[in-house]
């Protein structure tokens, strides 16, 4: 097994902004990249857009250009939800913004680059925040004496490209938010992949079992590694559904009665040997591969689309998968899926150089690269979930959260039933907001996703708690 661990980090996106053209016309639409995976002549001409103006903002006089970047940056602020706590912060963000748009702009200008660039949620960061707070490894040097390696996936002839989404072995693109769990989400992909190749079903599985109940070497949101997640799901007998067990963007403590609720069981896991482009192609023919690779370069930041050369480092900080492999134009790549949500990339994915002569890969994509292995079928379905058990004498329904509604000397003496799973208690206790908008104002009676973000949702109002022993009276879903 490899020492190490990834800790990676990223900012939860909404959609891909492609050009300050769309904003000014159709700033309050979902874009076209949202709606379907291939480029169309309207992003193209977006392209053009974003150029154009590029070229007008340089010939402007010093304050006509700033204005134009200033409204550029208000609308961008509005299609982000982006506040700043002081007119202070605002000028900074501002400048940020400003660079990175240059950065994305100048890129794009040159001509000669097999991939283009776009604003997107990260540009009012600088390259260290972005660095620091999105990415990092968190790990004591890599230690790659203990391997289980085989060799395994297609031999001989394999097939010139692949796209595992096309046969229906990929989930939609996931977003793992501001918690640097990239590695739960590469196992859970490849778990995924490899389930559905055996068995024929397709199953979400779910990161926050990894996230809670993993601690024997991994570090939830704090940095982990998928060979500690694939030999967890082996000594558990098994993992849970996304959908029973959602994901939550943060730590929290294992829930053990859903780590029992075992649905899909993998046997065991292989290393492809390190800097082996060969053996890697022949596992990514087979089924999805987790990787890890350095996701931490400015260009990485801000793709948008074609195939990934660089530049970048070989130092991995990263966790993502690999779901095919193809050519363009003479140029072969690597299909990765990213854990970034749609609004990153190709809809949440990203072409990589594959071939580029140099044995570590783009990026160190050939160094880390690990599958799982299936042989067995999966338990039987297991049996509806009971009860939310929130002391010895109180509970909510299944699906809900216990809410302290009433403490005495420290302990809960009362509780309230929030409707939704694994939900944030408000300290007003009396409401309670969703998993995925944890920021409560009581005052404003509102749910936020982040603090000084403007996209929230209205808190809700908890019922109370039904008793043991009065199994007639279980809590009906609370009035939203």
């Amino acid at each position: 097994m490899r020492k190490g661990k990834f800790q990676c980090k990223t900012a939860m996106f909404h959609n891909l902004v492609g050009t300050p053209c769309v904003w000014a016309i159709q700033s309050s639409k979902t874009p076209e990249s949202q709606k379907s995976p291939l480029f169309s002549l309207k992003q193209k001409m977006n392209f053009l857009c974003i150029f154009a103006l590029t070229l007008l903002i340089s010939v402007l006089s010093p304050s006509t250009a700033s204005s134009g970047i200033s409204q550029l940056f208000e609308t961008w602020c509005k299609e982000h939800g982006k506040s700043y706590t002081s007119q202070e912060e605002r000028s900074h963000r501002l400048k940020v913004f400003e660079d990175n748009y240059d950065f994305v702009t100048k890129h794009n200008s040159k001509g000669n680059s097999s991939y283009t660039l776009s604003l997107n949620a990260f540009s009012d960061l600088t390259h260290h925040e972005f660095k620091t707070s999105r990415l990092g490894l968190s790990a004591a040097p890599m230690n790659l004496g203990h391997r289980n390696l085989e060799i395994t996936g297609v031999v001989g002839d394999i097939p010139a490209s692949i796209d595992w989404r096309n046969k229906g072995a990929v989930t939609n693109v996931k977003d793992q938010g501001s918690c640097g769990a990239c590695w739960s989400f590469s196992a859970t992909g490849a778990i995924e992949g490899i389930n559905k190749i055996v068995t024929g079903s397709l199953v979400s599985l779910s990161e926050q079992e990894l996230i809670e109940c993993d601690k024997s070497f991994n570090d939830g949101c704090g940095g982990g590694l998928m060979d500690y997640a694939f030999q967890f799901v082996i000594n558990n007998h098994g993992i849970d559904t996304e959908e029973d067990y959602p994901y939550r963007a943060r730590d929290g403590t294992c829930n053990k009665d859903k780590m029992k609720r075992r649905v899909v069981t993998i046997d065991k896991y292989v290393d492809v040997p390190e800097n082996n482009e060969k053996q890697l192609l022949q596992a990514v023919a087979a089924q999805p591969v987790s990787v890890g690779i350095c996701g931490s370069e400015r260009a990485f930041q801000m793709y948008s689309k074609g195939i990934f050369t660089g530049p970048c480092s070989t130092s991995l900080d990263h966790a993502v998968l690999i779901v095919g492999y193809g050519s363009e134009n003479g140029v072969d790549y690597w299909i990765v899926k990213n854990s970034w949500g749609t609004g990153w990339g190709m809809r949440g994915y990203m072409h990589m150089q594959r071939n580029s002569g140099n044995s570590q890969g783009v990026c160190g994509i050939n160094m880390l690269a690990s599958y799982p292995v299936k042989t067995s079928p999966n338990p039987p379905p297991p049996p509806p979930p009971g009860p939310t058990k929130c002391d010895l004498f109180s509970y909510c329904a299944a699906g809900e959260t216990c809410c302290c509604a009433r403490k005495f000397f420290g302990i809960c003496i009362s509780w309230k039933c929030c409707g939704l799973d694994s939900a944030v208690c408000c300290k007003d206790r009396l409401h309670c907001c969703p998993h995925d908008y944890p920021v409560c104002d009581t005052d404003k009676n509102m749910c936020f996703k982040r603090a000084g973000n403007a996209t929230r949702m209205e808190a809700m109002e908890g019922k109370t708690s039904g008793k043991f022993g009065s199994w007639n009276s279980l809590p009906e879903a609370w009035i939203q």
